[in-house]
């Protein structure tokens, strides 16, 4: 399906990390927090941070998806397996993390040409500017609100908890 025709989240798949496809209507109900990662970057602390919403939210259903992406200073070089085991071993992640994707351009993958049209950053711009900018999903399937990359995980805990109601 297009992205342009995707009413929802729901309509997209994305691979995770071992290399199986994943439609995320498998999460339909539940609260998504999407967010595009990097294992070297400025950021990259905020695992600990989002593991820490997963693990706080989940029962109540939260998933948090992580979508590796090395567009931003080359600071997701690694392979799929690396990347799952620098996330486990240095901040506990148990979220799921999807295999490595573009998050801009002609190469960008269509979930996310679909949440920068359904949430735009600054000024209305449809780009992501950096890793860890975070899109929070309803349990409709629809974007709430999209978040910069300095918006620190815990910033968030108030809007998460609103979601799930």
């Amino acid at each position: 399906m297009a992205d342009t025709d995707a009413t929802s989240i729901y309509d997209f798949t994305a691979t995770d990390i071992q290399g199986r496809e994943v439609p995320l209507s498998r999460y339909q109900g539940q609260v998504l927090l999407v967010v595009n990662t990097a294992s070297a970057c400025g950021f990259t602390p905020q695992y600990a941070g989002l593991q820490a919403l997963h693990a706080q939210y989940e029962a109540q259903g939260l998933t948090v998806l992580g979508f590796p992406c090395n567009q931003f200073g080359r600071q997701e070089k690694g392979s799929a397996d690396e990347i799952a085991t620098f996330c486990e071993r240095n901040f506990g992640v148990q979220f799921p993390l999807m295999d490595k994707i573009e998050v801009n351009g002609d190469g960008a993958h269509p979930l996310y040409r679909w949440l920068t049209a359904q949430a735009p950053g600054l000024l209305g711009s449809k780009a992501i500017k950096w890793n860890f900018t975070k899109f929070l999903v309803g349990r409709d399937g629809q974007v709430i609100r999209r978040y910069a990359p300095q918006d620190a995980p815990a910033k968030l805990a108030k809007d998460i908890a609103a979601a799930l109601g």
